[in-house]
């Protein structure tokens, strides 16, 4: 039987990190090795913990030019693992949460500030996105912003006509059964409280939480299923099985590509914004230097190419804007990085208190409670 790669895989209507699930189990996407104990790669000189699909070589090109191999790269699969990990004991010396995660590592003192002044390009990260709330506090930089995107409603454009750009298509009762929201409890819960018109998304009152609950509760009538995974949605939208969901912008970037007409909206409550970076862990048990010269590697033009080219996804170094394509750009929906930054509302820093609240409730959805 002929091995899958990456181009057929791509084909099949898998995003980057599917594709890379599959050609793993084929043998031909980069082997990382999992840290089975906390000292059993001691004496590695780099440990990364990060999200599939990030751990490709593209992605660091410029550490692999100067060390000649990559680092020990461990996989997680959301920010709540990643945290819980840490907490338990897992030993690493960066790690590459969403930037609202940031305040309980620092909070907990697990991780130590970045010294920006070893990071070559650093003078080229965007300001708007490295002086975001909580990034930076008391004039240490908490997080070296590395990757960002936006979320939203995709569509069918020949299968659904919204009625308005807004997050309530996913509550329109003309599709029911063809609607899906995400199993994330970010990408489900703060829209529908967008969709409301809920002043505060991130904090809300019990009396907010319990009109969200009903809310999401009506959607989930309508609900085909709750998706996992992005390549899972894509293929239900190619299919026309889903007509509309909730999604990330590389699923709609492949979608495009493998020619289905879909749209990705920008309701008029605003796109769901994320920012992604690399902290650095107190007690990192490999070399510093190391940790600096992944981290830049990350924020060259020349990856941030890569990102917004193959993913879809913007970046933090304002150069690499420059060496894409308009084309590719409008065909992403970033006609200005700027007009981008300000029309998202990202996510955002919550109470531990909160958050529980916010997580049990849509457990409590999912489950017909």
């Amino acid at each position: 039987m002929e091995k899958p790669t990456m181009e057929s895989a791509l084909g099949c209507g898998m995003n980057r990190r599917g594709a890379l699930r599959l050609l793993g189990a084929s043998g031909l996407a980069l082997v990382t090795l999992p840290i089975l104990s906390n000292g059993a790669f001691a004496a590695e000189d780099l440990l990364v913990y990060d999200w599939s699909g990030y751990e490709i070589p593209e992605l660091h090109e410029a550490y692999i030019k100067k060390y000649g191999k990559s680092p020990t790269i461990t996989i997680f699969g959301d920010d709540e693992e990643a945290y819980l990990k840490i907490k338990s004991g897992f030993k690493t010396d960066l790690v590459h949460p969403t930037s609202y995660a940031i305040g309980r590592y620092r909070d907990q003192g697990l991780i130590k500030p970045i010294d920006t002044t070893r990071l070559s390009n650093w003078p080229d990260v965007m300001s708007k996105l490295a002086s975001r709330p909580g990034m930076n506090t008391d004039g240490h930089q908490w997080i070296a912003p590395c990757n960002w995107g936006y979320n939203s409603v995709i569509y069918r454009t020949d299968l659904c006509q919204p009625k308005e750009d807004s997050w309530l298509l996913l509550w329109d009762e003309r599709y029911k059964g063809r609607l899906s929201l995400a199993v994330e409890m970010d990408g489900s819960v703060i829209p529908a409280a967008m969709s409301l018109g809920i002043k505060d998304p991130f904090n809300m009152t019990d009396a907010e939480l319990a009109q969200v609950k009903d809310h999401l509760r009506q959607q989930r009538e309508l609900n085909r299923f709750y998706w996992t995974d992005p390549a899972e949605i894509e293929q239900a939208l190619a299919s026309g099985e889903v007509v509309a969901a909730y999604g990330w912008i590389a699923s709609y970037s492949t979608l495009k590509k493998q020619g289905v007409p879909v749209a990705f909206m920008t309701p008029k409550e605003g796109v769901l914004g994320w920012i992604d970076g690399f902290i650095m862990m107190k007690d990192g048990p490999g070399k510093e230097q190391n940790a600096y010269d992944y981290i830049d590697a990350w924020l060259s033009p020349e990856t941030g190419k890569y990102a917004i080219e193959q993913y879809g996804y913007a970046h933090s170094n304002a150069k690499a804007f420059d060496l894409v394509s308009k084309d590719r750009l409008k065909e992403i929906g970033i006609a200005s990085k700027d007009d981008i930054l300000s029309q998202g509302v990202f996510l955002q820093e919550q109470k531990a208190e909160t958050r529980e609240k916010y997580v049990k409730m849509y457990e409590d959805v999912k489950a017909g409670q």
